[in-house]
């Protein structure tokens, strides 16, 4: 049934995107489908977001569409393969002697004219140098977020375990389970990093994996003795990275003949010594700025800086370079077991939680746009803002603003107490909401941790909801939105207070 259902989506969905012919890629992160277009004039939007399952769009370097976490991951394999039956059946239906012949063919002037203007905003707006190195970078890691969390969860588990006593020969397993990726990390970014820039994927590894070698040990750079996973994640990125540098330069000479065999070892050799010469220590010393930095940061000025980041983390997650943060939460969660900074970001999902509540209660006549937050408040609970962010709060434009006021007061909040020496973060990246709570770990016990979590969530929900119910509207925006049937019908007369036509003051009026 499960099956059907995701299936049912994804053909929904595809005729609502243009068909087969219009779809050039899929790829999906933690909660959307990412689509290529090849023209986005024929999608049909409105209708997209009406379909049973789809929380909401948002238009970037890809069509992404916001199915939720679990969900996605099912979605799309049923999605690529309706992709592929279409251009079989098209292809059939195409070839010689077939009953319906070929159809027309639509030209690329065609499809220039129908969304050259659209697609030319899109690229002005999202195809600058700095935006697409950011999203490429974030492309290396999303594939990774699921065992993150699977092994964050663990973790936590395990931890929990360990301080209570219980099942003691259960807990070394759990640890082993745990930190068994984490372990290896750099081998998968390394892969990823490799294969988002062009290069050969397990070369990326490879090179990669030199970073987690303990013969590394033995070594002595700038007078300091290498440690086995020296640089981490950082150190990983960077030598996978000129790795393909080095590859694309060896095509550009080897002779095709000696390829296999020159191209590959030359890679490995010059991007291995580079890394154990100079990458492993550069990227050690920025991994271990990254966690002084954040340590610092939030132990001298946690409440201000708690109070910038959770107010600055929604604009973020609107342009969809939230991603981003992604290697600075990795290398923390590598020096320490968690990163400090996701359940503070995590407060501006709050935020929107609270002004999205707000603006039902501010738009009671409005039933459109309250269907719209009833069905997307649960995944706003659970931190998935982007139903709300494109739904609700952004086109209304104040609620947006008053949304990370929201944040920012339960980012001050949370901040607040690791200031004040109460210091925790989530063992994984990923989830926020509520759920984050399995992923916390602190330093001053489960109970603590949970309740400052706790309280900067309500903190942020009411933050949130005061914000914009009193500086979230203007009087002209009331008169405009505020439009439909009054959501409270008049009482029915009844035997004992007949309505009168005859009198106006006992008819009852009609809305």
């Amino acid at each position: 049934m499960s099956t059907e259902k995701h299936r049912a989506t994804a053909a929904a969905i595809l005729p609502l995107v243009g068909g087969p012919d219009n779809i050039d890629s899929v790829t999906h992160c933690m909660t959307r489908l990412r689509i290529a277009l090849r023209d986005r004039s024929l999608v049909r939007d409105e209708a997209l977001r009406a379909v049973p399952g789809v929380l909401g769009t948002v238009e970037d370097d890809t069509y992404q569409i916001v199915l939720g976490p679990g969900t996605v991951a099912r979605v799309t394999p049923e999605f690529e393969a309706l992709v592929e039956e279409g251009r079989t059946a098209a292809r059939a239906a195409a070839a010689p002697g077939s009953a319906t012949g070929p159809r027309p063919a639509v030209t690329a002037d065609e499809l220039a004219a129908q969304g050259a203007a659209l697609k030319e905003a899109r690229k002005e707006r999202n195809a600058t140098p700095f935006k697409l190195l950011l999203r490429r970078i974030a492309n290396v890691f999303v594939p990774l977020i699921p065992a993150l969390i699977g092994c964050g969860i663990i973790a936590g588990l395990n931890g929990l375990l360990a301080n209570l006593g219980w099942l003691p020969s259960v807990v070394p397993a759990l640890a082993a389970i745990a930190s068994g990726f984490m372990s290896l990390i750099a081998v998968f970014v390394g892969h990823n990093t490799a294969k988002e820039f062009g290069g050969t994927p397990v070369i990326g590894g490879a090179v990669a994996a030199i970073i987690v070698f303990p013969g590394v040990a033995k070594l002595t750079v700038f007078g300091t003795e290498l440690r086995p996973g020296q640089g981490g994640v950082l150190g990983a990125l960077a030598a996978a990275l000129l790795a393909v540098y080095v590859e694309k330069w060896c095509r550009t000479w080897v002779p095709e003949a000696l390829d296999v065999l020159v191209t590959p070892t030359l890679t490995v050799l010059v991007s291995g010594l580079a890394t154990l010469y100079g990458l492993m220590f550069l990227a050690g010393e920025a991994s271990a700025a990254i966690g002084t930095f954040a340590d610092g940061l939030l132990s001298t000025g946690g409440a201000f800086a708690g109070l910038v980041l959770g107010g600055l983390f929604l604009p973020l997650v609107m342009l969809g370079l939230h991603q981003a943060l992604i290697p600075i939460h990795t290398t923390l969660i590598e020096q320490s077991g968690h990163t400090v900074l996701l359940p503070i970001l995590a407060m501006a999902g709050a935020g929107q939680v609270g002004a999205a509540i707000a603006v039902y209660f501010r738009l009671p006549r409005n039933g459109s746009l309250r269907a719209t937050i009833k069905s997307a408040l649960p995944a706003g609970f659970l931190g998935i803002g982007e139903p709300l962010i494109y739904g609700v709060s952004l086109p209304l434009g104040r609620p947006f603003v008053t949304a990370c006021v929201g944040g920012a007061a339960g980012g001050a909040f949370v901040g607040l107490f690791n200031q004040l020496g109460v210091s925790f973060g989530s063992t994984a990246i990923g989830p926020s909401g509520w759920a984050l709570f399995p992923l916390l770990d602190g330093t001053s016990g489960l109970g603590t941790t949970v309740a400052i979590y706790a309280g900067g969530l309500l903190v942020g929900y009411l933050a949130g909801f005061a914000a914009t119910y009193f500086f979230g509207f203007t009087q002209q925006m009331l008169t405009d939105l505020d439009t439909g049937p009054d959501p409270t019908p008049p009482a029915p007369a009844t035997p004992t207070d007949p309505a009168d036509p005859a009198d106006p003051a006992k008819t009852p009026a009609l809305t």
